[in-house]
């Protein structure tokens, strides 16, 4: 038994130790790359072109006055994240290793609910305690970090009215997910991690359509692009690309925050395209277009249906995993919980989900690779629509210019975080394709470059 918590133990603290190394490694390479030279174009980095400030690729593409302010907030997202998870960790091997988890168990027995509603109870407990728990880090996110940095919009008492919300329905989905996968574990539980696989996929499909039209506007206003100017540019996209949707919104995001995005979301009638008012705000008609046109591609090339396919596989083998694991004592046997016929085993979910999530986060540079192919070819397809890459390229600096993006990120951190190629990349494949000046087409291929 000392062996499996070894393991556990060194799985646990061993993946969050490396995550924290990958944090801190990412900050220092981006603050060397802005502050000693890596300023020029993408292509002239690869040829070895000398660096100059006057001139410089990041001085000419990037928006920021103050390259300080961009080094100080990677720095306070990246500590106030670490901080978040490790303090996370600690309260996890706590409650593991007092004997809280336990109690916690046995408190749920006593009641005497039958094994659906046991599971119920216990998985909205966990979601309280992970919602109050996170409580501090996101007053100190909001009211702090993005305070300082000038991107705080809310009030405190719309985070309150966010915050309850949230609670609220995160509590509907613990519930009703929670009580179909304990019913699927009493009704076939020699099979029931395919069943909880059948449940997953049809939650992925439905919530593409509950998302955008229920909880999405539980906290911001959408209100459709009416007849004007960005609804002419908007259609002439949509034109160019042979697509039909005419459910495009302008979202409210200025009452949170600063930070600026698209998104695509829905399929069939349901599918509809949604800007910030802040992008909106902050870009040219044709960058915003070039934005719409990169968006459009992720259903014109079917990403939607092969990421939804991919997150199927990786579900259906992480639950093979974990019915594995749950059907052994030893997991149950370590926390000092019940074995045999009589186990809980919704506690041997969590524990589970403990193992897996590790797990997960160190095998996910597989799962990127999906995506960051998808968004290069998302790039593609937006420099085929808009004739142009420049377009797309003023869309791709100006945004990591007003959310103050690291640019150059550390390629290791950049495997196992980024779904979306670094932008001196996208910038240098757009202008490749494009045929733009500078697009370093006699020049080696980048090194972090499928």
């Amino acid at each position: 038994m000392l062996a499996f918590h070894v393991a556990f133990l060194v799985l646990l603290v061993g993946t969050e130790a490396f995550f924290t190394w990958l944090a801190a490694l990412n900050v220092r390479y981006g603050a060397e790359a802005i502050r000693e030279g890596d300023r020029r174009e993408p292509s002239d980095r690869e040829s070895g072109a000398t660096a100059t400030r006057e001139g410089g690729w990041f001085d000419d593409r990037f928006d920021v006055e103050d390259t300080d302010e961009l080094l100080g907030y990677q720095r306070a997202r990246a500590g106030a994240s670490q901080l978040e998870a490790w303090v996370g960790l600690a309260l996890v091997l706590l409650v593991l290793y007092s004997g809280l988890l336990a109690d916690a168990v046995a408190a749920v027995e006593s009641l005497g609910l039958g094994t659906v509603p046991s599971g119920v109870v216990f998985f909205l407990g966990v979601a309280v305690v992970l919602q109050v728990s996170s409580v501090p880090f996101d007053l100190f996110d909001t009211f702090v970090v993005e305070e300082i940095f000038g991107f705080n919009e809310q009030s405190p008492r719309l985070w309150l009215r966010d915050t309850v919300v949230g609670l609220a329905v995160a509590l509907a989905f613990t519930a009703v997910l929670a009580a179909a996968v304990m019913w699927v574990v009493e009704s076939v539980p020699s099979l029931w991690w395919l069943g909880a696989w059948a449940l997953f996929v049809a939650f992925s499909l439905a919530m593409m359509v509950i998302y955008p039209r229920v909880i999405a506007p539980l906290f911001n206003d959408f209100e459709p692009v009416e007849a004007g100017e960005l609804h002419d540019a908007v259609t002439e996209v949509f034109d160019r690309a042979g697509f039909e949707c005419s459910q495009i919104y302008v979202m409210d995001a200025s009452r949170r925050s600063g930070h600026s995005n698209a998104y695509f979301v829905g399929f069939g009638a349901t599918k509809r395209v949604v800007l910030f008012d802040t992008l909106v705000e902050q870009m040219e008609t044709d960058e915003l277009q070039g934005v719409l046109a990169h968006e459009l591609a992720h259903w014109k090339k079917a990403h939607i249906w092969k990421r939804i396919g991919s997150s199927a596989v990786q579900m259906g083998i992480l639950l093979f995993v974990a019915f594995q694991l749950v059907t052994g004592p030893w997991l149950y046997e370590m926390f000092g919980l019940a074995t045999g016929a009589g186990k809980p085993v919704y506690a041997g979910l969590l524990l589970a989900a403990l193992v897996l999530q590790p797990l997960s986060r160190l095998t996910s540079p597989i799962e990127n690779r999906l995506s960051l192919a998808h968004e290069r070819e998302a790039d593609a397809f937006a420099v085929e629509v808009m004739g142009d890459g420049e377009p797309m390229v003023g869309a791709l600096t100006r945004l990591a210019s007003e959310n103050l993006s690291n640019p150059f990120p550390h390629p290791l951190y950049e495997t196992f975080h980024y779904t979306h190629p670094p932008i001196p990349e996208r910038v240098r494949a757009i202008r490749r394709q494009a045929g733009s000046p500078g697009d370093g087409s006699d020049d080696a291929p980048a090194a972090n470059a499928d």
